[in-house]
């Protein structure tokens, strides 16, 4: 017996998925490579007799099949349960091992590594430099340079946005890095697949299988040779001793498949999504009073966030869920939260600005039809909100916005 509703219960509208931020569809692909470890070679890799022996075999294939295709070394991979896994990994494996007293990440950060900060500073008494971005959410690079200390080892930007999709200047920081003989993390999970990413320029990277077409419930952590962590999860050998737990086996295939359909594919797919995402984008912005969150060029092709006067973006998403149109207000993560986003509120956006934001998400299954659906219907709430809203007027409005001195 089915479980819960259908997602809609209309049958006459087109239903359009734009939350790939938040997760993706599995590929048919990946699905159809992992089927046989569930059914026939699921042994436990930790186990000495055949089935064992085999699952090892092919773990080790998959680590080799990675690293050749990301230009990274095979003893750089651990496996994981996700991204937020792979951060708290990072970040706490790396203060642990080496002493850290300093850290310097920036205030848009993923709420796994935001938290991670946040704790460790309440904790441990780890000092942490949140630094500041400026309006489209590009880390400003001079405030930057101005937060290290004698006491700094760790560096912890993320390589893309997951509101915004907005790319940080990582290979300027890298450089900062280096210079500064400071260890330099990012987290990666919304880049990889979408853009080509050049390992080199960091000491470890955070990656996950279900932004890119994989299954949920696996990850990776590239840590660079050299570099030293102590393990958050203990009990067993697994992943050079770094990360404990049975291997799943199942989804290590899976990740490894996606990576190598997002390398194989990756200029066609991404020419595709540019296309897709700027006609969003035109579309959207012909609607009066409306706004992009975050830079159009310094950015990801698959996350356009968009804000709109005069109305609330919870409102928004609901009655674009009616018309089978899926997006959010905010990061997957806290999107079921009352607060307006730190993330908008970094980029100098007052609450009621924030509160009035969409994210839309686009992915390889996007197709130009249901962009073109989901202009149209965006405009029709939109103009609808607008019609029932108590605020009336822009002068009105401007108690709200920064567009203009609040009315006496």
């Amino acid at each position: 017996m089915p479980l819960g509703k259908p997602l809609n219960q209309k049958s006459d509208i087109m239903k359009v998925y734009l939350d790939n931020a938040a997760t993706t569809k599995v590929d048919s692909l990946v699905l159809e490579e992992m089927i046989q470890y569930f059914e026939q070679e699921y042994g436990n890799a930790s186990s000495i007799h055949e089935y064992g022996i085999k699952s090892k075999k092919v773990i080790e294939k998959c680590k080799q099949k990675i690293s050749s295709l990301l230009n990274i070394t095979p003893e750089s991979i651990i496996f994981t349960s996700g991204g937020s896994e792979s951060n708290n990994l990072a970040i706490k494996g790396y203060v642990e091992k080496n002493n850290i007293k300093h850290i310097i990440t920036s205030n848009i950060e993923h709420s796994s590594i935001f938290e991670t900060c946040k704790y460790l500073e309440k904790k441990h008494g780890i000092k942490v430099t949140y630094v500041p971005v400026d309006n489209q959410g590009i880390l400003k690079l001079d405030k930057l340079e101005t937060a290290f200390t004698n006491e700094t080892g760790l560096v912890t930007t993320m390589h893309s946005n997951n509101e915004l999709g907005t790319l940080q200047p990582v290979k300027q920081i890298s450089k900062i890095c280096k210079a500064k003989k400071v260890t330099f993390h990012t987290d990666a999970v919304q880049s990889i697949g979408k853009l080509k990413v050049d390992f080199n320029l960091f000491d470890m990277l955070s990656l996950s299988a279900h932004k890119l077409y994989g299954p949920k419930g696996i990850g990776m952590l590239y840590v660079k040779q050299g570099i030293k962590i102590t393990p958050q999860i203990h009990g067993g050998e697994h992943n050079n001793g770094i990360r404990s737990g049975t291997y799943n086996l199942p989804a290590i295939v899976g990740l490894t498949k996606s990576i190598e359909l997002a390398h194989d594919n990756l200029e066609t797919t991404k020419t595709k999504i540019i296309q897709l995402k700027e006609k969003l984008i035109n579309g959207i912005l012909e609607i009066d009073n409306s706004y992009l969150n975050g830079s159009r060029t310094d950015s990801i092709c698959t996350i356009a966030n968009f804000r709109f006067d005069y109305i609330e973006g919870e409102s928004l998403l609901l009655l674009l869920n009616d018309e089978g149109i899926y997006g959010t207000t905010g990061s997957a993560c806290s999107s079921r939260s009352l607060s307006p986003s730190r993330i908008l509120l970094s980029i100098g956006l007052k609450p009621e600005q924030a509160h009035s934001s969409l994210r839309l998400s686009l992915s390889k299954h996007t197709t130009e039809q249901q962009i073109e659906y989901t202009i149209e219907k965006v405009k029709e709430s939109v103009n609808k909100l607008r019609n029932i809203s108590p605020i009336k007027n822009k002068i009105q409005w401007n108690r709200f916005s920064n567009k203009g001195d609040v009315c006496e």
